[in-house]
């Protein structure tokens, strides 16, 4: 497994818990998501599955009055990242007649999300995104699918909490009455790349303790 991180440090600690390959990657960066997908191939001699998680939050405004500079940067992050990743990691697939890739998308790419337009317009492109691909590479052996997760505790939901807001508001939302675990999201995950998962494709899976649901 490759581990690729903005933050290098960040990439080797995971690396070294699972025993795998760091890398260090900015998806902003296309030249660093090809050398990244070339080491992993020249590593293990072939890239079988790709998950495409990188994301950022933004800012928390109405819509009007979002900082033009945050929208470019979220956008560029969590829709353009994850197509710069899928145009180096597609090919490399097809020369194998075989892929899974994961893109992780969010609840907020099926439905709105109030003072988080960046945001929620980045994923619903991740989700559109993903369902033209499979499309387009379905029948070429590739599977591509999405994770919708709704709030979990990552470090991004962390640092909404950090900043004052209680975790009482967000799970209040969540018909379970709780937030996602990590553990939860990395399962379905597996799943996606599993041969149990063999007939689903182009799908935007909602992984939200039924936050859709309603």
């Amino acid at each position: 497994m490759v581990v690729g991180d903005i933050r290098q440090d960040r990439a080797e600690a995971l690396a070294q818990e699972i025993g795998g390959l760091a890398v260090a990657c900015d998806v902003r960066d296309d030249a660093m998501i090809a050398a990244a997908v070339a080491r992993t191939v020249a590593h293990f001699g072939s890239l079988d599955i790709a998950i495409n998680a990188a994301g950022i939050g933004g800012a928390e405004v109405r819509t009007a009055e979002y900082p033009t500079d945050m929208w470019d940067v979220v956008i560029d992050v969590n829709l353009t990242g994850v197509w710069r990743s899928m145009r180096h990691e597609i090919p490399v697939m097809l020369a194998a007649g075989r892929g899974t890739i994961v893109n992780v998308a969010s609840v907020a790419g099926l439905g709105g999300f109030p003072r988080h337009s960046a945001y929620a317009a980045s994923k619903h492109g991740v989700v559109g995104l993903t369902r033209t691909a499979a499309l387009e590479y379905g029948r070429k052996g590739i599977r591509i699918n999405a994770l919708c997760p709704g709030f979990t505790l990552t470090p991004m939901v962390q640092e909404m909490l950090d900043a004052g807001l209680s975790e009482s508001e967000l799970t209040a939302r969540v018909p379970l009455g709780r937030l996602g675990t990590a553990d939860e999201m990395a399962g379905t995950v597996l799943y996606l790349c599993s041969t149990s998962s063999a007939f689903m494709v182009g799908h935007a899976l909602a992984i939200d303790g039924g936050l859709t649901a309603g």
